[in-house]
């Protein structure tokens, strides 16, 4: 099936990373009733070698995963061509002033779980505004 349009933004191919199965499939099947095409990774590893493949237009990463977290995943992909530019959510239950910050400094848009999904939703269409 051909990637299409989400309703609000530009972006179409999303990488979903997260190694809590149920935050990551809910996560899928929302976006993907928004109309994107998605793809799913449940550890940092995976997370990596599928974005390097796919080259989405965008990435929803959590932090704390097996393998490889987050940020190891995001330094990653900052440090090679083709994936460095590709926009990344921080999604992450790390909720302290210091982790946010983290993320801002390592260039991410920082979401905190819970997280609200239409909040995600602006964010994405903001990307191409």
């Amino acid at each position: 099936m051909p990637p299409t349009e989400g309703p609000l933004s530009p972006v179409r191919r999303i990488v979903v990373v997260d190694d809590e199965r149920d935050i990551a499939d809910l996560l899928t099947m929302n976006l993907e009733l928004s109309g994107f095409d998605v793809r799913t990774a449940y550890d940092g590893e995976s997370a990596r070698d599928l974005i390097r493949a796919v080259l989405p237009d965008l990435v929803v990463l959590d932090w704390m995963m097996p393998k490889m977290d987050g940020m190891e995943v995001l330094e990653s992909l900052r440090a090679h061509s083709q994936t460095h530019d590709i926009p990344v959510v921080m999604l992450s239950a790390k909720a302290s002033d210091d982790d946010v910050w983290r993320g801002w400094e390592a260039g991410v848009y920082y979401m905190t779980k819970p997280f609200d999904f239409d909040g995600l939703l602006r964010y994405i269409a903001s990307l191409d505004a």
